[in-house]
């Protein structure tokens, strides 16, 4: 059976979400999955972004990264999507680049995937659960499987999340990813794989 494909693909404005999305990506190639890591366009007016040192070094940093493509998401079997929270919603970013998908939806493509969402805020419960939710309200949409990690693992009643992974930035929004952080987003990954490998595999004995 082909390996199963995973794209990630998500919308940072100074690293953090970067930062998650990254380990996403690496905990699901350990489990053996195809991998693409993607960020979307930046919206922001450049001055906006100029205005903030963090911000403008960040957009600087991955400039020669690869940006994400509706073919990224027919792709894929499991897409896991990252947003920092704004005013406890999705970014405008990544929702822009979802906007997009209309032509991909109509044919049925982003149907029957795996799905499962990650995020970021400075203070804690500051619209993470919100955002993932209206996050998840377009998977509905796609007819997508929602693979929300629950409490299936005992790393989950550290980091208290069961819609996804979540990360409190603090104050100065700097703060870094820790032990509990990087194990949920360990299992984020190896459950939507093992969960894709398991419908693929049924697929193939149908």
């Amino acid at each position: 059976m082909a390996p199963v494909k995973v794209s990630v693909v998500y919308y940072s404005s100074t690293g953090t979400t970067q930062r998650m999305a990254e380990r996403l990506g690496q905990a699901a190639e350990k489990a053996g999955a195809e991998v693409r890591l993607r960020h979307v366009e930046e919206l922001a007016p450049r001055e906006v972004v100029e205005s903030q040192d963090d911000w403008r070094a960040h957009l600087e940093e991955v400039a020669d990264q690869p940006t994400a493509t509706p073919e990224d998401v027919t792709w894929a079997d499991v897409v896991l999507f990252g947003t920092p929270t704004r005013f406890g919603n999705v970014a405008s970013q990544l929702k822009q680049f979802i906007d997009t998908l209309g032509p991909q939806w109509g044919q049925g493509q982003l149907a029957d995937k795996v799905y499962a969402g990650f995020t970021s805020s400075q203070t804690t419960h500051g619209g993470q659960e919100s955002t993932l939710l209206a996050l998840y309200t377009t998977i509905h949409h796609f007819g997508g499987l929602i693979v929300s990690p629950g409490y299936t693992d005992p790393v989950k009643f550290a980091d208290g999340n069961p819609y996804g992974v979540g990360h409190v930035t603090g104050a100065d929004n700097d703060a870094p990813l820790g032990s509990t952080e990087h194990d949920a987003l360990d299992h984020l990954a190896e459950r939507a794989v093992e969960v894709a490998r398991r419908l693929k595999a049924g697929e193939a004995a149908a």
